[in-house]
């Protein structure tokens, strides 16, 4: 299973974008996707049509929940990264990947390679 960053869902949609690509081969390549309850918030933030929620949402059927647990693990990922306030919601995105025990595809590396050391791999 591979969680995936809000650009990844963005970008999916875009035919022949890297992300696309990307989907498109891990998916024949038989693997599955999920995505933290925050990057589906994010995503449908839009602006996104009811046909790109629907094709995205059949591509990843596991939404992962937000919850005490996850809180606990973001708060610790927070703190152990300096307290950086611009990384709160990366934190809530790598704390759901490494719970998870998945890899996250993101074009954002700079942002989450701060979470690398502290169990966190990143793809795409």
């Amino acid at each position: 299973m591979i969680s995936l960053d809000t650009n990844y869902l963005i970008m999916g949609l875009v035919e022949g974008s890297m992300e696309s690509e990307n989907l498109i081969n891990w998916d024949e390549k038989g693997e599955s996707f999920c995505v933290s309850s925050i990057v589906w918030y994010e995503f449908l933030c839009g602006p996104v049509a009811t046909k790109q929620v629907e094709a995205i949402r059949m591509l990843v059927p596991n939404i992962i929940p937000f919850d005490s647990n996850l809180a606990e693990k973001t708060a610790i990922l927070y703190n152990r990264i300096g307290r950086k306030r611009k990384l709160r919601v990366d934190c809530m995105i790598a704390a759901t990947a490494i719970t998870a025990k998945t890899p996250l595809a993101t074009r954002n590396h700079c942002d989450f390679e701060v979470f690398t050391d502290l169990g966190l791999e990143l793809i795409g």
